[in-house]
């Protein structure tokens, strides 16, 4: 944020003017958008454990094959490495959604983990259900009443999120 800031001040100091109506708007707007994805990320990492924990839990009820002997959630080694990786898709798709920017979550989490999923035989449509799961229980979070997100039309931003969610599903399936 500070260089959209030191930017506007250099443009204004390089004209020898102050900062117009339109910068001071714009810059507002700016500090605005970035407090509501302050308070949606915090709204999401601090339910992390429960949106993870009811993803998976409703993934289970939908494709119960998973946790039965011989799934690919059997055992709880394999069910914590699920839990674990769901748990680092929703932290990727937190910083993505910080950033505004998903170069983040396609750099360091999604490159390559379909491939890495063939070759361990993990079922890549049943990680982005999962994914999709976690979506639904993240937006329900960020949008409850009660949560710490502004009260008015975040309607754009949690279309963004939505779309990372997305982004994570469709590399994995």
């Amino acid at each position: 944020m500070l260089d959209a800031f030191a930017k506007v001040v250099s443009q204004a100091d390089a004209k020898g003017e102050f900062l117009s109506a339109s910068q001071l708007d714009a810059l507002t707007n700016m500090v605005k958008d970035g407090n509501k994805r302050l308070d949606v990320v915090n709204t999401i990492t601090g339910n992390a454990s429960a949106i993870v924990a009811n993803a998976a839990r409703a993934l289970f009820e939908e494709q119960p094959q998973l946790i039965q002997p011989g799934g690919n959630a059997y055992t709880n080694r394999r069910m914590a490495a699920c839990l674990r990786d769901m748990e680092i898709i929703l932290r990727y798709v937190t910083y993505a959604a910080l950033a505004g920017d998903s170069s983040v979550l396609d750099d360091r989490c999604l490159n390559g983990l379909r491939e890495t999923y063939q070759a361990l035989g993990v079922p890549g449509g049943s990680v982005a259900a999962g994914v999709q799961k976690m979506k639904e229980a993240a937006l329900q979070v960020a949008n409850t009443p009660t949560s710490s997100v502004p009260k008015g039309d975040c309607s754009s931003l949690m279309s963004e999120l939505a779309s990372y969610f997305d982004r994570a599903a469709a590399a994995v399936g």
